[in-house]
C-alpha cells in the first residue's frame, strides 16, 4: 500500500474518501485524548448507531485492563465506533470478540499476516498489532431518545510506527511487518468493511462467527497462563471459546475445563516430554 511520501512520510486520513463507506457516518478529528470518550459522550446523547470518530493524534487512550495507550501523529488508527446491538445483553461479551475477526480480515486482506490471540488482541509474527476496548454506555435515566445501551468499539491498530516508537518490545506495525509505508485511509476504509461483515454475522449468525473466531485463533491448542484479575494464575491447555466468548482451558493434571473471562493470556513453550526408555 505505497503512499505519496510527506515530510514526515505520514499522509493525512483522506476524509473524502471515508465518505464512501457505506453505512458509516465516519468523523476524522485533528487531535483529542481519547476516541472512545467522544463516542461515549455522543452514545449518551442519543446518537445513532454507525457513527466513526477517529483522529490524527491520540493523545491519552485507554486499553484494555484500563492501560495507557498514546501515538505520535498519524503513527497509528485510532479509531472509535458507535453500535446499538439488538441482540441480548448476554451476547454482549462476544463484542472484542467479534471485532478482533473483523480487524484480523481486514489486515489480512491488505497482505499482512496476522490471528488473534484471545480475547481480542491482533498478533502479527507474535507481536501485538492492534488492541481492542468495548465499552458498554447506559443512556442517562432522564434521557427521551429511548435508544438504551450502546457499544462503544474502540480499536488501536500501529500503522507506520517504526522499531523505536513502538511503546514495548512485543508490539509491532504494519510499516514494520510489510517493509513499506501504509495508507491509513485504505486500512481504515478495509476495516470498515469488514467490522459491518462481523457485526451482521454476530447479530445473524453467531455460530458461523465463532467458527471463524476458532479460524483465525492463535491461542488455541497452545499451553497458556491466565494471569486473573483476582491474583493467581491458571496454567493448562486452551482448548476451546464458549458462548460467553470465554476461553476453555484445561489446567495441567485437571480433568475439566475451566473458563476464563477476564486476565491476560500467556502463550507457554508446550512442557517438554520426558523419554523413560520404557516400550
Amino acid at each position: 500500500m505505497p503512499v505519496s511520501d510527506t515530510p514526515a512520510g505520514r499522509p493525512a486520513l483522506d476524509q473524502g474518501r471515508l465518505a464512501d463507506v457505506a453505512g458509516w457516518q465516519v468523523e476524522v478529528v485533528p487531535e483529542t485524548p481519547s476516541t472512545n470518550a467522544l463516542v461515549s459522550d455522543c452514545a449518551r446523547a442519543g446518537t445513532a448507531e454507525g457513527l466513526v470518530i477517529t483522529t490524527e493524534h491520540q493523545t491519552a487512550g485507554r486499553g484494555r485492563l484500563d492501560r495507557g495507550w498514546t501515538m505520535p501523529p498519524r503513527a497509528a488508527l485510532a479509531v472509535s465506533v458507535l453500535l446499538r446491538p439488538d441482540v441480548p445483553a448476554e451476547r454482549w461479551p462476544w463484542l472484542p470478540l467479534m471485532t478482533g475477526v473483523a480487524v484480523v480480515g481486514a489486515v489480512r486482506e491488505l497482505g499482512y499476516d496476522a490471528g488473534l490471540k484471545w480475547p481480542n488482541d491482533v498478533l502479527a509474527h507474535g507481536r501485538k498489532l492492534c488492541g481492542i476496548l468495548v465499552e458498554r454506555v447506559e443512556a442517562p435515566a432522564d434521557s427521551s431518545t429511548g435508544d438504551g445501551a450502546a457499544a462503544v468499539v474502540g480499536i488501536g491498530l500501529n500503522t507506520s510506527l517504526t522499531a523505536e516508537e513502538l511503546p514495548v518490545p512485543t508490539a509491532t506495525s504494519l510499516a514494520l511487518e510489510g517493509g513499506a509505508p501504509v495508507d491509513r485511509t485504505e486500512v481504515l476504509v478495509t476495516l470498515l468493511r469488514h467490522l459491518s461483515a462481523s457485526y451482521a454475522a454476530w447479530r445473524e449468525r453467531p455460530d458461523e462467527l465463532a467458527a471463524t473466531y476458532v479460524e483465525l485463533s492463535v491461542t488455541l491448542g497452545q499451553r497458556v497462563r491466565a494471569e486473573l484479575p483476582g491474583g493467581g494464575a491458571l496454567v493448562g491447555a486452551a482448548t476451546g471459546i464458549d458462548r460467553y466468548g470465554r476461553l476453555e482451558v484445561l489446567p495441567d493434571r485437571a480433568d475439566d475445563t475451566v473458563a476464563v473471562g477476564a486476565g491476560d493470556v500467556v502463550h507457554l513453550r508446550p512442557a517438554p516430554t520426558t523419554d523413560t526408555g520404557m516400550q
